[in-house]
């Protein structure tokens, strides 16, 4: 009876104690709640997993100073998979037998995070995904979940397309990298090509990953006489084409050129390139005058710890969407009362949840169920000009009808004059 009396009294002892400190200070007994990940933090991709990494830093903070999920706090290890997908298996590996991760977050980008796809299946693990393309098309995991604005190749390529055919435009060329992503991208883009029909393929190339020359490319396409030209690359090989192009030239011709090139979003990538980027017509995910709730507020902290850790300052591209994964995991833990993979899973494959990135809600294949990627045009770039990019006007957005801010300028040379 006396020992049962003490516990009571210790009971009731620490309800205080939590009343006092506040909620955000009292943590449950059984220990953090432990999300583990890889991110690029160097490489090809790591100013964008730099960017990724400040912002679901932040929503960690945040949920932790509302006491955390269920009374847990939540503690973060993300891993420097040095942009190379060799490297993600291993880490994974790790996160689960010797860091005993509770819940998986995704590197960003494709080709790091299909080679963990077969090994998250077979463990049963709840994966959400970090701005990947169709990384989920094979395996057919039921437990992922990605947080990019896409869905398939038709948000990428079909708008673009689209415009050049109302252009006139009757010749189309596709250059991508030889890897996951910008292969997956590729073969969408020629199956849009395909059952849209009015536009013929007239260069079609791959070619190596991390390739810093494109002049014969460049000189090839202008040879062809290509109208639309869409290319499908990583942040590096990004910024060597746009040198290419604008050292050679594409021909009078061209109607449009861009599409699918990451790295152009990025801010560092912006500033150097500056009015060399003018003309393209390229995807995007935020651009300033897209309107979502909660996004300005996010982005005027993210400015603070991004220029303090010298990130990349406006983080456009990636950063609120992968606050948006802190949110969506928030949401569902919440809702289930559970940190149970499955049941979180079958949380956000059926529910609609509302984030800094506007309403989210998955398809069977854990993709994005409505597309939220657009096309965007680059007008009046300045050189060396960082202010530039935060005020509307410079990227403006031209597809699709419920985003646009403008009509796209065609030619491509026409566009490259434009202010």
């Amino acid at each position: 009876m006396e020992m049962n009396r003490r516990k009571v009294l210790s009971t009731a002892g620490a309800a205080v104690v939590a009343s006092q400190l506040g909620v955000g200070q009292v943590w449950a007994q059984d220990g953090p709640l432990k999300l583990g990940m890889s991110m690029p933090q160097t490489g090809p991709l790591g100013a964008g997993g730099q960017s990724a990494l400040i912002a679901l830093r932040m929503w960690v903070d945040d949920v932790n100073a509302k006491g955390g999920l269920l009374g847990r706090k939540v503690e973060l290890t993300a891993y420097d998979d040095q942009s190379n997908g060799a490297n993600t298996p291993g880490i994974y590996t790790k996160l689960l037998d010797v860091d005993k991760a509770d819940l998986l977050i995704a590197p960003y980008g494709t080709n790091v995070t299909a080679p963990i796809m077969p090994l998250v299946k077979e463990r049963k693990k709840l994966l959400m995904g970090n701005f990947s393309f169709q990384v989920n098309a094979r395996p057919q995991h039921d437990m992922w979940f990605n947080n990019a604005p896409w869905n398939d190749a038709r948000g990428w390529a079909e708008g673009f397309f689209g415009m050049g055919k109302s252009a006139g435009a009757k010749t189309a060329a596709i250059v991508a990298a030889d890897g996951e992503f910008q292969q997956n991208l590729s073969n969408g883009a020629r199956e849009v090509l395909k059952q849209s029909g009015g536009m013929n393929i007239v260069f079609d190339q791959n070619y190596p990953p991390n390739s810093t020359d494109f002049s014969s490319i460049v000189r090839a396409i202008r040879a062809s006489r290509a109208e639309v030209i869409f290319v499908a690359c990583y942040p590096s090989e990004a910024v060597a084409f746009m040198r290419s192009v604008n050292e050679i030239g594409l021909g009078s011709q061209t109607v449009l050129f861009g599409g699918g090139m990451v790295g152009l979003q990025f801010t560092p990538i912006m500033r150097t390139l500056g009015s060399l980027l003018n003309g393209v017509t390229n995807y995007n995910t935020w651009v300033p005058g897209v309107q979502y709730p909660g996004i300005d507020d996010f982005f005027k902290r993210y400015a603070d710890r991004a220029n303090a850790a010298k990130v990349d300052p406006l983080g456009f591209y990636i950063a609120p969407f992968n606050y948006s994964s802190g949110q969506m995991l928030e949401a569902a833990i919440n809702a289930t009362k559970s940190f149970e993979d499955r049941r979180i899973a079958d949380y956000l494959r059926k529910s609609e949840i509302q984030t800094i990135v506007g309403p989210v809600s998955f398809n069977n294949n854990g993709e994005r169920a409505k597309s939220a990627v657009f096309q965007a045009q680059f007008r009046g770039v300045k050189n060396d000009d960082i202010e530039q990019f935060k005020q509307q006007g410079k990227q403006i957005v031209v597809w699709p009808d419920s985003l646009k801010q403008g009509n796209v300028i065609t030619p491509f040379d026409a566009a490259r004059k434009a202010t």
